[in-house]
């Protein structure tokens, strides 16, 4: 719940307070930034070679590939959207965690679907941006690549329970920061850190570096192995709700019909509640 309310604000803050610098140099800097804090907590005689190259590539893929995509997505459509089109990834994790397990769970399905049904009541009503299947496909390709990881490390972690989440995360942002430095240098042609960036806006990305991805990550990832599949993938959805209220009354992207928003902020809300209370009871 606490990484949840620290990226609530993550959508206004990179949507409005970080207009007009690249989305790609955004990734890199937060990564690399995330980075730096845990490189000191890694301790490597903790994993052999091959484990150290799967949490690598593995943070090159739920990170690196998810952030290049997840942010190049507010190119296209305005924050509050992109909140809204990451509410499929508990569907994409109970569907890669079936598929790695060979089983089938219905209820985590009612579940997850109940918090997709939520996280759309909040925003309904018309779309004006020309060019939102374009946002919308980076969006999935960033919702899957998350899903990936957080059930793969998930996984990874409960079959290694002597290993300390501290000493390996350095890893993941490792391989997540090498893949949005090349990507940023090959595609934008620019450098890896925003240097034109104001004071402010240097501010903000810290916090977004240290506090959002670095401790946010870590966070989330350690809390992924202490639940079940069903309630990691409804609290994905949880911070749609709070997301979309900052965006739209504290970034001031709301249009009017301030009820009406509220309402669907409600109802959106209780059926993301009543599907927690699925995953948790069963």
């Amino acid at each position: 719940m606490i990484t949840t309310l620290i990226w609530a604000f993550s959508f206004g803050l990179i949507g409005n307070t970080l207009k007009g610098i690249d989305p790609l140099q955004i990734a890199d800097t937060r990564l690399l930034l995330a980075l730096i804090v845990f490189l000191p907590f890694i301790k490597r005689r903790n994993t052999n070679g091959q484990e150290k190259w799967q949490l690598i590539l593995l943070g090159a893929l739920q990170y690196g590939v998810m952030y290049t995509c997840y942010l190049s997505a507010f190119r296209y459509i305005p924050s509050h959207l992109v909140a809204l089109f990451s509410v499929f990834t508990p569907l994409y994790i109970v569907i890669i965690n079936d598929l790695r397990q060979r089983c089938f769970t219905p209820w985590y399905v009612l579940a997850t679907m109940l918090s997709i049904c939520g996280a759309a009541i909040i925003k309904m009503g018309d779309i004006d941006s020309s060019e939102i299947w374009l946002g919308f496909g980076l969006m999935q390709i960033a919702n899957i690549a998350f899903a990936f990881g957080q059930i793969y490390y998930r996984d990874w972690k409960l079959n290694r329970p002597h290993i300390s989440d501290s000493s390996v995360f350095g890893f993941l942002f490792l391989g997540a920061a090498a893949f949005t430095t090349i990507v940023t240098l090959v595609i934008s042609q620019q450098p890896p850190i925003p240097l034109s960036a104001t004071p402010t806006q240097w501010f903000v990305l810290v916090y977004m570096g240290v506090i959002a991805s670095g401790l946010g990550f870590f966070l989330w990832n350690k809390g992924a192995t202490k639940t079940s599949v069903g309630v990691l993938g409804v609290f994905n959805n949880a911070v749609v709700p709070l997301a979309m209220f900052a965006s739209l009354f504290i970034f001031g992207e709301a249009k009017g019909g301030t009820p009406e928003e509220l309402v669907r902020l409600a109802i959106g809300s209780l059926l993301i509640l009543a599907a927690l209370l699925i995953a948790k009871r069963k």
